[in-house]
Order: C-alpha cells, then structure tokens, then sequence
C-alpha cells in the first residue's frame, strides 16, 4: 500500500507527516516503511540496502551532512575538498526576495530555495523574456514564507540543520545538449558500487532511469517507482576522472550518493544525498535491494 496513491497531495502528505512529529522515529519508520513498501522493517539484523537506509537516519550522526544538505553550505563543503572547480557557477545568494534585482539576473538562470529537497522549490528560466518579475517573485516569496519545517517528515536528520533558508541562483546548465544526463554515484566506505544514470529530461517526458556497475555496465535492474531506462548511455571518456571525484567526496561517510553532470566533457557537481527516495524505493529484480545492501557496512550504528 502506497499512501501517495491514497492521499495524492504532496503539501498535505507533509502536513500529515508533519503533524505525527511527536511520534518517536523508530514506530514512524516501521510504519512508513510498511506502507511504501509491503514489507516489515527489520532494524535488529537489516539485510536491505533500504533497511539500512533507515537505521542511517536513525543512528548516523556526522555534522557535516548537516552542511551538505544546504545548498549553498554545500558549495563550501566541496571548495574546501578541493572541488571547487567544479561547481556550477554562482549567480547570487540572497536572504530576501526584494534583495534580488531582478534586471540583472541573465536571461538563463536556475533559482531554488537552499532547503529544498527532491527537486521541490525549484524555478528553471530558460527565457527570462517569457518570465514576468511579478510572477517570479511571487513564486519565490510563496517558498520563503513557508513554515520552515524541524521534524522531517521521512526522519531525515541530515536535513535538520539550522541554516537560515536563503535563495540561491546559479547559471542553467545542459541547456545546449539535446538531453542532460545525470549521474548518480552510489559511494559505500569511499568507494562506488553503484549509480543511476538518468536521460530524457530534456525530451519532454519522464526521466528514465537506469542502473549500472561501478564500471559502467548497465544491470539488468530497474526501479518500480521510475520510468526504465530504454537506450543506455554511453560511457563517458572521463568516467575515471568522475569516479575519483564521487569517491573523494563521499570518503567521509559510510554511505553516500554523490550526483555529478557532465555535459560536452565538462564535470559539474550536482548535490550529495544521504537517504535516496528516502529508504522508500523497491527493485526488479527484488533481490537487488540485498545486493546493494551488501555493500552497506552499518555494524557501526549498533554500538
């Protein structure tokens, strides 16, 4: 049973979760778990990657993906690890909406809150022309006034920090490539295992997502929640040069997905994520949902 087939309102699912904060993390996750997944939550002996997941949220507490989980603390987190270079480039961070002025941004950009998570909050402008000030401020204002919620709905403690929610405005990328692909780079202890590759998202329908090994062939796996990958991507020449960058970057975590973009040859950084879908996500075959959580060393959350 999937409860967002029940109650199909993102806004108030949240609401709902929101309300239940009070309930301690190990019953809410049992009974999210169940109702994602059909399945009981094993937390004593986890043999699932997405059982894992939610011991991680339970138990790992590392401040730095409190920092990571911000997005614009993140930029400082990756300049510092001497990765700089490849973050998208900056336009602005504001505080307020009325700080922005609006005549200066480029006619491309990308504007999203700093707290925003799974692809929420997010406003794309490809043609500033066809994008009035009114309504962009409007959008963006709507995101700021929001309840800056403490208690995560999927108990995700990496996203409960205390930074102050801000605007943050990038250059758009990919926007010269017929399709912008994506590379999701699943780190365990430093090293990658796995990644997604995501294509279509530039094609005018769903992304389609594709699971690979970590030297980049192509698994016959897919996920239930997304649309399979039909054509499977080409391998990029500098695959090496980004597999360095995930493992360097996910070194100090026992799991992390590490996100890179990497358009014409040029590697952009995208964001790292501690908890993917949230721990809530089933496989075909079922059995790979094991197999990633072999690679999962958690026996450190149970001293």
């Amino acid at each position: 049973m999937n409860y967002r087939n029940i109650i199909k309102s993102r806004d108030l699912r949240v609401k709902l979760l929101t309300f239940l904060g009070w309930v301690p993390d190990g019953i809410m996750l049992r009974l999210q778990y169940w109702m994602q997944t059909g399945r009981k939550l094993n937390l004593k002996n986890p043999k699932r990657f997405t059982e894992k997941l939610q011991l991680y949220k339970m138990k790992y507490r590392n401040p730095d993906m409190l920092r990571c989980t911000d997005k614009y603390e993140v930029r400082k987190y990756i300049e510092e690890k001497g990765f700089g270079d490849y973050l998208i480039p900056l336009i602005g961070i504001y505080d307020h909406v009325e700080d922005i002025d609006y005549s200066k941004l480029p006619n491309q950009f990308v504007a999203k809150t700093t707290d925003g998570g799974g692809g929420n909050q997010v406003l794309i402008c490809k043609d500033k022309s066809t994008l009035s000030e009114d309504v962009f401020k409007e959008r963006l204002s709507g995101w700021m006034s929001a309840r800056k919620i403490k208690k995560q709905a999927g108990r995700e403690w990496a996203y409960e920090n205390d930074f102050p929610r801000r605007i943050i405005v990038e250059q758009l990328i990919g926007e010269e490539c017929p399709d912008l692909y994506d590379y999701k780079f699943f780190c365990f202890n430093g090293k990658v295992a796995y990644l997604y590759g995501l294509s279509g998202r530039n094609l005018g329908d769903s992304v389609q997502l594709g699971v690979y090994d970590e030297n980049f062939t192509k698994l016959d796996v897919s996920r239930n929640d997304e649309r399979p990958q039909i054509i499977p991507l080409q391998k990029p020449q500098n695959f090496d040069e980004m597999k360095t960058i995930a493992e360097s970057l996910s070194r100090d975590f026992p799991h992390v997905r590490v996100d890179l973009y990497n358009i014409n040859g040029v590697i952009y950084f995208g964001e790292l994520t501690f908890y993917d879908g949230s721990g809530y996500m089933t496989y075909n075959p079922d059995s790979f949902d094991e197999e990633m959580g072999d690679k999962f060393d958690v026996s450190s959350l149970f001293d």
